[in-house]
């Protein structure tokens, strides 16, 4: 199994990498901005089931395809960043909606739908992907065998911290969202920055990345 100075150092690598704002803790404040603390907890749950599946795909070697080919890469990339600027847009055109939400007059948006909207993230955030193809296999110890069992584990580790972390930043969001519920305009400002905050973040995520 991993040691626990690989443990203790992976789990350092990845809140270093988490902690700072990438495309799913953006994506977490996007959704606390527009719908509030309990669809910014889900998407943080979706996202991690979506950083975990790409764990689970570098552990069966899925992940070396990806980190070589620039056209798997490049396409993951673009799916993913095309579905920011959807999900943005869509917020956008929402935004005047999110006073219902409050009174509870409005349309729901379903948890399953939240959580799968995380996960489609999750899974294609272009950040994840390339720690967990270049970085994660670094600290497997093979001489202990267990490769995939052990990068299993430090995908645990990974995930642990970033439920913490994007927990928090959601909270946060959440809390400065709940400010604006006495007033339409500043609930529809609200959405429109939420939105626009994803629309934004698609386009970074699509321009940004492996050129070679």
């Amino acid at each position: 199994m991993v040691s626990t100075d690989r443990l203790l150092a992976f789990a350092a690598m990845s809140f270093l990498l988490i902690v700072i704002p990438g495309p799913s803790v953006l994506f977490v404040i996007g959704r606390a901005l527009a719908q509030g603390r309990r669809a910014a907890l889900t998407t943080v749950a979706g996202n991690s089931l979506g950083a975990y599946v790409l764990v689970v795909a570098v552990a069966l070697g899925v992940g070396a395809v990806v980190e070589r080919s620039v056209l798997v890469f490049t396409a993951l990339k673009l799916v993913g960043a095309a579905y920011l600027v959807y999900l943005g847009v869509k917020a956008v055109r929402q935004r005047r909606s999110l006073q219902a939400a409050f009174t509870g007059d409005g349309p729901e948006h379903g948890s399953l739908r939240t959580l799968w909207e995380g996960f489609a993230v999750g899974v294609a955030n272009p950040k994840t992907i390339v720690f967990f193809a270049a970085v994660l296999p670094q600290f497997v110890d093979r001489d202990q065998g267990h490769v995939t069992l052990q990068m299993l584990v430090l995908g645990l580790v990974f995930n642990v911290v970033a439920v913490a972390s994007d927990s928090v930043w959601g909270l946060v969001a959440a809390t400065t969202r709940n400010w604006f519920a006495g007033s339409p305009r500043r609930l529809a400002m609200v959405g429109g920055v939420g939105g626009l905050t994803m629309i934004g973040l698609g386009v970074t995520v699509a321009a940004t990345g492996r050129t070679d």
